[in-house]
């Protein structure tokens, strides 16, 4: 009989902080509500980077993006990286990952091969006969797309078509060279996140949410007929954009009843000149998109009334996500593994929905972009109906989910332990986080330390940078870092900053002699 627990990670894409629906009633989130009341909701949670694959290889490996390798989108992370999966498989644990992965990019290349490209996502022959091990996870399902990406094939396709959905691919956009008869229309003129048409004609049964939530039921059930303890990744895409979903998602929420983010006016004035251009049309970041584009260097110049529309749809993303999430809650008390099982419920990154004029992600170092829901459940453990500020990373994961497995935290990593945090134990265990966002080998390339009060972010050239005050200016309004009445602040954040990467600091080897 297994007395190990469990550790089952739930997380989203790009979810922003407040798309929760115990701290905001226009959402309906009522399963994550549930884990709110019976676990502890840490409302300072931070990412390491607000990019997809670098947070995401920070979460299984226990270390910053710069210390990874995987430092932006479109770089793959080694295969040979230590991770959570891996390390807890070596020691008797059944470790799965179930939805999006997103370690490697979509484009292959001698030295940085990767199955996460095409031709090979499409390959349904090569799916079905590889189902890991992969990164530490001894199996896995994938599906790269978000929302109607070409992107989509894997394992997902082929459920699809188990599923008697042979055309799957009308409903996707097209490959070059190929064409769709149900994807929702782009639009010449929308941005990559948009779609003139949010409702998708996919049926819900057959939507990738349904899908990681119906998988990763049929993971857990093979898994309470073993005696090994488990760890398994449910990773849900949503509410990434594009905003398309299927009915009755799509029109949830009525557009008219969103209250999307605002500029206020002359807030940019005191910010780096690229946070300005965004509220230009056509601006120029011709230096910044060298050698592949730098996400958000752009007008964010959007409608208002189609922000609202996009918002309604991503709540609706977000809901449907709910739903699974609840089904797997039934899951494992029906299995009778609730008990022993360790839950975090989390995302990637955070979001925008028009705060500061802005929309999706960017080099953007607000709260809205870095801030992260996380909620923790473990029935005995951890305090129920808590809410919690004490700072979480998740960076931290590897480390505490490896604690928790009674392994200890290797000294290679730079992630610390929270379980004393999550078990009640102690208040804190970090009083800062640090969040990494390269994104070009030349700019952006910005780095934020976030403090009990204050966050600071530093850029790789330039003399601008942002100092907000987060009790006074929650909100992020006035950045203080030109303010000489600030400067005495400034000057100790920076040395706040410069010795919380020394603290850091990773020990790749131990030192075993006085020479």
């Amino acid at each position: 009989m297994n007395d190990k627990v469990n550790i089952l990670l739930i997380s989203t894409d790009q979810q922003h902080f407040s798309a929760l629906g115990a701290v905001n009633p226009a959402i309906r989130t009522p399963n994550l509500d549930r884990l709110c009341r019976e676990g502890t909701r840490f409302d300072r949670a931070y990412c390491p980077s607000p990019v997809c694959t670098p947070s995401r290889a920070s979460m299984i490996t226990g270390l910053y993006p710069s210390h990874h390798g995987a430092w932006t989108i479109g770089v793959k992370l080694p295969e040979n990286t230590a991770t959570v999966g891996s390390r807890l498989s070596a020691n008797g644990y059944r470790t799965g990952l179930i939805g999006k992965a997103h370690f490697q990019p979509l484009a292959s290349r001698p030295g940085c091969e990767s199955l996460e490209s095409q031709p090979t996502l499409r390959d349904l022959d090569f799916w079905r006969g590889f189902h890991g091990p992969w990164y530490g996870f001894d199996h896995i399902e994938l599906s790269r797309n978000h929302a109607d990406e070409s992107h989509v094939g894997q394992h997902y396709a082929i459920w699809l078509e188990e599923q008697g959905l042979s055309n799957w691919r009308d409903y996707f956009q097209p490959l070059p060279g190929d064409t769709a008869s149900h994807a929702p229309d782009t639009g010449q003129d929308l941005p990559y996140w948009a779609r003139e048409q949010r409702s998708w004609e996919l049926p819900e049964h057959l939507h990738y949410t349904h899908w990681t939530g119906e998988r990763s039921l049929a993971f857990l059930e093979q898994q309470a007929t073993q005696d090994n303890p488990f760890f398994l990744w449910s990773s849900f895409h949503d509410p990434h954009p594009p905003y398309v979903v299927p009915e009755p998602w799509a029109s949830m929420y009525d557009p008219q009843d969103m209250q999307p983010g605002q500029l206020l006016p002359g807030e940019h004035a005191r910010n780096g000149p690229h946070f300005a251009k965004t509220q230009e049309t056509g601006p120029d970041f011709t230096q910044w998109h060298t050698p592949f584009e730098a996400h958000g260097c752009a007008s964010h110049l959007y409608s208002h009334d189609a922000l609202k529309k996009d918002m309604a749809v991503y709540y609706g993303m977000m809901s449907f996500v709910d739903r699974e999430v609840g089904r797997i809650l039934d899951k494992l008390d029906e299995l009778g593994m609730a008990e022993n099982t360790l839950l975090v419920f989390t995302t990637d990154h955070g979001h925008f929905l028009g705060q500061h004029g802005l929309v999706a992600k960017g080099p953007f170092h607000y709260e809205d972009m870095l801030r992260i829901p996380m909620i923790v459940r473990w029935p005995n453990k951890v305090t129920a109906g808590k809410v919690s500020n004490a700072i979480q990373s998740l960076v931290d994961l590897t480390p505490s989910f490896l604690d928790a497995a009674g392994l200890g935290v290797p000294e290679q990593l730079q992630g610390l332990s929270q379980i004393p945090v999550w078990t009640n134990e102690v208040e804190e265990v970090r009083d800062f986080a640090l969040c990494e966002n390269r994104h070009n080998p030349h700019m952006p390339h910005l780095v934020s330390y976030i403090g009990k009060r204050y966050k600071i972010t530093v850029y790789k050239e330039g003399e601008f940078g942002e100092l907000f005050d987060l009790d006074e200016d929650p909100m992020e309004h006035h950045n203080l870092w030109d303010s000489p009445a600030a400067a005495d602040i400034k000057q100790a954040l920076l040395q706040d900053f410069v010795q919380g990467m020394l603290k850091s600091e990773p020990m790749i080897m131990p030192r075993v002699a006085h020479a």
